[in-house]
Order: C-alpha cells, then structure tokens, then sequence
C-alpha cells in the first residue's frame, strides 16, 4: 500500500457567520497542493465553537454538505470537517468525511465538552467510524474525544491513522501536543490534530498547535503555532508497518469491548 499525502488547514473563524467562513475557506482549498488525498478542517469551521444551535443548525445534506461535496469532487480529494446538524434526535456535533465522488459518511462527537455546556445542547454520538482511503484505515475523532483514550483505542491495528479536530484553547494546549503524542504512541498508529486559531465570539484564544506524529509519538508535521497556515504531510506506510513488526506491542494489549462498535 502506499503513502498518505494529508493536509491540515489550522485557520481562524468568524463568529457564527457561516457564509463568511465558508468564503475563507475556499481561498485556503486553493493553497492545498493537487498532491493532498485528505484534508482536513477544524471543528464547527462554519461557526467556531458555538453553543447557539437553534439558528445555525442545519439538516441534513443542506448548505455546508453541499459545498464540502462540490469541493472534494473538484479537487478529487477527500474532505473532512464538522459543523452543527439538526437530526430528529436533537443538534449534534457532526463530522462528515466527503469522498471526490461525492458521497460521505459522519461521525458524531461522542465526549461532549460540559465545561461549556456542550452537552446540555448537543446529543452525543454512540458510534466510531473507520474510513479507508488507499488502503489506510482511518478513524476520525472530535476534539474532546481526545482525552478519553478508550474510546479512541485501536485493537488488532484497525486503524492507522487517527485525526482529531478542535477547538481547543490557548489555557489547556500543553494537554493537546502531549495527548496527541500519547495516543500515537499507544495505538502505534498516525495521529494527526487539527486546531484553530484566533480569538471566539466569547473572547476565547486559540493559537492552534495543529501537528502530525507518527506511531514512535515523533512529528511529522508542526506544532503549527498561533497562525494560519496550510499544513502538509507524507504518512509513510512502510516505516509504520516495520515499526509494528519490530515492536509488536499491539499483540499484548489488554481485551476488552465498548457496547458502541465501529460501523
């Protein structure tokens, strides 16, 4: 199998202003090199991290699905980012990953940030999702995912790559760095973290940290620090797989099941 060419685009956000951020964004899909098989946006990129879902949800397969679908079929890439959806169950936190034909697939945020009260608005997610992408098993996560190691362990190497993407502020990066690093190093897999910057609606700064670690916990791309920026990386197959080989410790991870499998 060969390698994975990823792209993280760490960018700041204009307040609930969907129209205005998907502007933006479409002048940073011009800075990817045609290279890039993934790329990969923040958390809530069409609002920034709001609690205000009412008037900034929408259903499903409306605008902002529409435009990551014309995008990843333009660019024949895939397309992955999260933004606020109203379902029959309530509004959640949903990531969709779009294929370069068009079609996706979504992971709802499963750890709901209480600190902010994400989870008296938002319905959590109940299952994992792994996407192939030439060959690669990819497991995509949103932000505080990131601390519960658990739901984010990898058995048997059923993934080889896990993305997360946030909104995590400025007081708490020292975790984001080392936990990224630290699920790398756990699950012998890719981790990459996508982080915004700027400063929110409730005068909270970001100042990114967007990186990618390979399976040792040792970068590959970043940190990327306090600015925009497009962030490209090469994922190499073969090290990954002479590394696991090497350093089996995979095969001695403790058994154990989660009631929400991967679908």
């Amino acid at each position: 199998m060969s390698d994975l060419n990823i792209t993280l685009i760490q960018a700041d956000m204009v307040w609930e202003d969907k129209t205005a951020n998907l502007r933006a964004f479409d002048e940073k899909l011009d800075q990817v090199p045609p290279s890039a098989d993934i790329i990969i946006l923040p958390e809530m990129f069409t609002t920034g991290f709001t609690m205000n879902a009412a008037p900034l949800a929408e259903k499903p397969g409306a605008e902002t699905l529409e435009w990551m679908r014309e995008k990843a079929a333009a660019g024949k890439v895939h397309l992955v980012g999260s933004f606020i959806v109203q379902t029959e169950q309530g509004y959640v936190n949903r990531l969709h990953w779009v294929k370069p034909n068009k079609s996706f697939e979504i992971y709802d945020k499963r750890h709901l940030f209480r600190m902010a009260g994400e989870h008296n608005i938002y319905v959590p997610g109940t299952k994992k999702r792994i996407v192939t992408v030439k060959g690669w098993k990819i497991a995509p996560f949103i932000c505080y995912d990131l601390r519960f190691p658990v739901w984010s362990r990898v058995r048997n190497l059923e993934a080889d790559l896990l993305i997360y993407i946030a909104n995590w502020p400025e007081r708490r990066v020292s975790h984001w760095n080392l936990l990224l690093q630290a699920r790398a190093v756990e699950n012998q897999t890719y981790v990459a973290g996508v982080n915004r910057v700027g400063r929110d609606g409730l005068d909270i700064n970001y100042t990114g940290m967007s990186a990618v670690y390979d399976p040792l916990g040792r970068a590959v791309a970043g940190p990327h620090d306090n600015s925009e920026g497009v962030i490209n990386a090469t994922l190499n197959r073969a090290e990954m797989e002479r590394y696991r080989t090497k350093f089996p410790a995979w095969k001695d991870a403790d058994s154990f099941s989660i009631e929400e499998r991967y679908e």
